[in-house]
Formats: structure tokens, C-alpha cells, sequence
């Protein structure tokens, strides 16, 4: 094979059929009536970048969008085509779910050329749903096709947050201070990674809404208006998660300062008993003549009793006082 041509990680015609026919590299491909090509590059293969550069004929600001290390959910049109960069939740084994991956889609009538720096899962499973004779005819379904399966993981992912919050409200009393601060903070962070994206990605799916394009049929457009109306209930989810994580924090520092308070409590109650006992005692225990009782042999028991009852009495005081 020339090198001019990268390894395509996929290079598919699509027969319009919900099946598609894998190509090679270096395949040329005569297009008929109702079929488009697909090819998905990785960024991180330097041929991949020559051939977008090179081969591809593809418009300077196309090819900077698709090369873009650092992006963001978007969407335009431009000439006769459009560009949309997405996000999904990374499912990759061994990886955080809200280290979201971009993938970038450059789509014309009769072809689609994506790229990503890293594995997306929802890319394969589109490939086995060609595989099922379940997959996109076109590239407008393509697209759809690509979002639903990027919002289906994004479910998943606020289930999973909405689930570990729950087990952490039933944790409150039980749990182990520095667990559920931990558990707490771990579960904000996730959210404020993935709301980052969401925001976002919910504007791009609706500007596309507004692009005038033959590429979208009516029902394209209808998905895409149902995407995003999905990626909005998501962010609502988020919303209330963590509004929810905030209320658990103040319970939990709430709970935290009665367990203090009521240590503290208990320490003035023995201080407040002790302190005349300590008086008493120190008193007594001043070596100086003139003191009572030295001469006494009974001197000790009367000053214990007196001690005793003075703790009993100190005890009924606050008893009635409702100090205790």
C-alpha cells in the first residue's frame, strides 16, 4: 500500500441499505446513486494528517477544525458541507467516564470523514450495527445515528452519578467522615467536567437545527431537535445532582458540628461539676496551719460526703434546669 494513504481505523461505503461495504486505503470508489463513503482517521497517525492535508481536498477551515487538538462542541456550515465536533463520556477500560472525548465530522452529501485522538466506543457501535444490517443509510442518519449513541453513554453516566448519590444519602449517619467527603467531592468534580461539554454540545446539536443543508432530511432534523432536547433533560439531571450534592455537604458539615457541639457540651457539663470539687481540693490540700480538721480523724469522710453530695446536688441542679 502507498504511503500517501493512512490505515483508515474504518473506511466504509454505505449502501444505503443499513449496510455498508469496508474499502481499503487506496480503494477507489465509484460512487452510484444513494451511497456515501465513510472514513474515521486517528489524529495521532501522521499519515492520517497527511492525507487530510493532501488528499482529502478539504477547505483549510475544515481541515483545522478536524485537526484541532483542543475543542469544544460546534457546529457550522461551510460551502456545501458541515462541521460538527462532539463529546462523549469516556467508557475505555481503566479511564474516567467524564474524560470526555471529541470526535470531529466533516459531512457532505456523499461523504464523511471523522477523526479523534482517542477511541470513542459509539464509532464501533455503529460498525456493528453495520455488521446487523441496522446501520445508517445516509450521512444525515449517520450523524443522528452517531449522537444517539453518544447521548445513550451520557445516560448511563448521570445514572451512575444519580445512583452514587443516592447511596451517599443513605450513608449520611453512617458513614466514615473522610468516605463521604471524598465520595462527595469525587461526585462534583465528575459533574462539573461533564456540564462543561453538555452545555455546548446541546447549542451545536440545535444550531443544526437552523442550517440549511439537503444533507438533513425532515426526519434528521427531527432526531436531532429529540438529541438535543435529551442532552437539555441530561443537563437538568446534572443541574439537580448537584444541587443535591450541596444539600448532602451542608448536612453532612451540619451533622459534623452537632457531633462537635455535643462534645463539647458534655465537656462543660464535667467541667462545671468538677470545678468546685477541684476548688474544694486544692483548698484543702494548701500546706498552712489554721487548716480545719487536721486534728480530726474524721475530717476526710466528712469532706468526702461533702464533695459527694456537692456532685449529687451540682447533678439535680442541671437535671432541673434542663442542662442535661
Amino acid at each position: 500500500m502507498s504511503k500517501t494513504f493512512p490505515d483508515f481505523l474504518h473506511f466504509y461505503r454505505l449502501n444505503g441499505d443499513r449496510t455498508a461495504l469496508p474499502l481499503e486505503g487506496q480503494d477507489l470508489v465509484e460512487l452510484e446513486e444513494g451511497h456515501s463513503t465513510w472514513r474515521h482517521l486517528d489524529l495521532n497517525n501522521k499519515t492520517s494528517l497527511e492525507w487530510l492535508e493532501t488528499a482529502a481536498n478539504l477547505d483549510p477551515i475544515v481541515l483545522n477544525a478536524l485537526t484541532a487538538i483542543e475543542t469544544r462542541p460546534r457546529s457550522f456550515s461551510h460551502k456545501d458541507g458541515v462541521m460538527i465536533v462532539l463529546r462523549g463520556v469516556n467508557m475505555n477500560p481503566g479511564r474516567d467516564a467524564e474524560d470526555m472525548i471529541s470526535i470531529r465530522l466533516w459531512l457532505e452529501s456523499n461523504r464523511i470523514i471523522s477523526t479523534r485522538l482517542r477511541p470513542i466506543l459509539s464509532v464501533e457501535d455503529i460498525v456493528k450495527d453495520f455488521s446487523e444490517t441496522q446501520g445508517p443509510s445516509n450521512v444525515g442518519e449517520f450523524l443522528t445515528s452517531l449522537v444517539d449513541k453518544l447521548a445513550d453513554r451520557i445516560g448511563d453516566f448521570v445514572n451512575s452519578i444519580e445512583e452514587e448519590l443516592g447511596e451517599a444519602e443513605d450513608s449520611l449517619e453512617t458513614a466514615e467522615a473522610r468516605e463521604l467527603r471524598s465520595a462527595l467531592g469525587s461526585l462534583r468534580r465528575q459533574i462539573a467536567k461533564v456540564r462543561r461539554y453538555l452545555a455546548p454540545q446541546r447549542d451545536a446539536l440545535d444550531r443544526l437545527n437552523h442550517i440549511s443543508s439537503a444533507i438533513f432530511s425532515d426526519r434528521d432534523r427531527q432526531r436531532l431537535r429529540e438529541e438535543s432536547d435529551r442532552i437539555s433533560r441530561y443537563l437538568e439531571d446534572l443541574d439537580l445532582a448537584r444541587e443535591r450534592c450541596v444539600v448532602l455537604q451542608e448536612a453532612f458539615l451540619s451533622q459534623m458540628a452537632q457531633q462537635q457541639n455535643t462534645r463539647m457540651y458534655v465537656l462543660s457539663i464535667v467541667t462545671a461539676i468538677f470545678l468546685p470539687l477541684s476548688f474544694l481540693t486544692g483548698l484543702l490540700g494548701m500546706n498552712i496551719g489554721g487548716l480545719p480538721g487536721l486534728e480530726n480523724p474524721k475530717a476526710f469522710v466528712i469532706v468526702t460526703l461533702g464533695m459527694i453530695s456537692g456532685t449529687i446536688g451540682l447533678g439535680v441542679f442541671f437535671r432541673w434546669k434542663k442542662w442535661i
